[in-house]
């Protein structure tokens, strides 16, 4: 009995589940019910309202409209695709519309294919014309907030106050202008309704700057460099610097390079980007500059006699200052000779550099010679053997015009000058060590980088005011 009551259990189980299989496996109905009986809206009734409808809108009016037991059948033209399917979509929300038979074609006919576009254009005149005097309001006003922010900036203070730099000066004002132009935007917009634009357009304006930013990294880096140096004002006009392997006199810092004018008249445009990078050797900022040279004497020669001569020798020349003193030291011993080191200072803004340095060692020369210090020449020592022959003395012999010694060398210590041998033609005579050429500063490059100035004296970022970064310059 036990087992029989089981059998019907699982029999009862195994039926419920097939069922509620079956029922899942059964397709819901599509779209509402079909209504019958009572609950059935007449045909006339659903084509009256499908025309009632179809008459408010524009574009609808001329479809016609048949019903046949709740299916609806639109025939006819409309002038676009679009107005077919809304006819469609509002037929489908009628209630008591069983299926729709959407017959409608399209306007082929030039002139009613345009009238809805014409009727687009009129429509958004007129608003346009509506909207007029508003966009006349937010145009003033964005005009007033305008000249404003330019008559602002356009003043001398306080921008001068703010920062004494011209270059950045004139940045600040073109910065504060644009805000007041973007505040008079915002302005008209807000008075237009239409301030979401605005996000729309600060994100296009966005995305386009990046664009142009990366299409432009090197003008963009030069202008940023141009800032820096103009703030930082490491030369003035009229220096003569060195960098990147050039050197000449400044003539103007722009917003994109820096324009040198070399020993030669030559012009030389360094961009600012590189300028700004590079190592700069400023050669005018001080005054005093260090000239040196190298001579060489005879190696058995009194060297402190002669050490003392070279500097008695700068010490007395006009261009040379007292203070720091000239210098001379023993830089090198070599086979046959010594080298002497010398140095001076000169005052830059009297003296040419170069021209004080060639007249020095002219002037050292000539001392050392009139003091009877030879100047060293090659010198070959042969070795003899006893037992050699003349004949081999001959081979023995350099064909570069050597010189055979076996005494004490000519020019040791301090001797008087040799005397010309007679019939030989007379030795020259060095020039008197007073006889000192001109050394003044050749104004011929400073005018020309003058006149450069002058020609565009506006054009230049330097301050030319006598100071740069490290403040102002040292006066001797």
């Amino acid at each position: 009995m036990r087992h029989l009551r089981l059998l019907i259990t699982g029999l009862i189980l195994m039926l419920g589940h097939s069922v509620q299989t079956f029922a899942q496996d059964v397709p819901a109905p599509a779209g509402p019910a079909i209504e019958i009986g009572d609950a059935v809206i007449a045909d006339s009734e659903i084509r009256g309202r499908i025309q009632t409808i179809f008459r408010e809108i524009d574009g609808l009016g001329g479809i016609r409209v048949m019903v046949s037991s709740g299916v609806v059948t639109l025939s006819g033209q409309v002038e676009e695709a679009v107005l077919a399917q809304r006819a469609e979509d509002l037929v489908n929300r009628v209630s008591g519309v069983v299926a729709i038979e959407n017959r409608l074609t399209e306007q082929t006919e030039v002139t009613e294919r345009l009238k809805p576009v014409i009727g687009r254009f009129e429509n958004r005149l007129r608003q346009t014309l509506d909207y007029l005097p508003l966009l006349m309001v937010a145009g003033l006003v964005w005009l007033m907030i305008g000249l404003f922010g330019w008559f602002v900036t356009t003043r001398t203070q306080p921008w001068n106050w703010l920062t004494p730099n011209a270059f950045i000066a004139d940045l600040l004002r073109q910065t504060v202008w644009l805000a007041f132009l973007m505040l008079g935007a915002l302005m008209a917009l807000d008075i237009l309704g239409a301030t979401a634009v605005l996000g729309t357009v600060i994100g296009a304006v966005g995305i386009i700057g990046l664009a142009i930013g990366f299409a432009v990294k090197d003008t963009v880096e030069n202008y940023i460099a141009s800032i820096l140096l103009s703030i930082r004002q490491p030369f003035q006009p009229r220096d003569f610097i060195a960098l990147e392997g050039m050197e000449g006199y400044v003539i103007r810092l722009t917003s994109r390079a820096t324009i040198l004018m070399d020993i030669d008249g030559n012009h030389i445009r360094i961009p600012n980007a590189a300028v700004f990078k590079a190592t700069i050797i400023n050669y005018t900022r001080n005054p005093e500059r260090r000239f040196s040279f190298e001579l060489g004497i005879d190696a058995d020669s009194a060297l402190h006699e002669a050490l003392t001569i070279c500097h008695d020798t700068l010490a007395g020349l006009g261009f040379v200052l007292p203070k720091p003193e000239p210098g001379a030291w023993i830089e090198k011993v070599g086979d046959s000779n010594v080298l002497i080191g010398v140095s001076g200072w000169i005052n830059q803004t009297e003296t040419d550099y170069a021209k004080a340095r060639s007249e020095a060692i002219r002037t050292v020369k000539t001392a050392l010679e009139t003091a009877g210090f030879a100047l060293p020449e090659p010198i070959y020592r042969l070795r003899f053997d006893p037992a050699s022959q003349l004949g081999d003395l001959a081979e023995a012999t350099t064909g570069t015009g050597a010189k055979t010694r076996t005494g004490p060398k000519p020019g040791a210590g301090k001797k008087p000058a040799a005397k010309t041998p007679p019939g030989s033609p007379a030795a020259p005579q060095p020039a008197p060590a007073d006889q000192v050429t001109d050394t003044a500063v050749d104004p011929a490059v400073l005018k020309k980088v003058d006149d450069e100035r002058q020609q565009q004296p506006d054009a230049d970022l330097l301050t030319g005011n006598g100071e740069d970064e490290m403040g102002a310059r040292p006066v001797i």
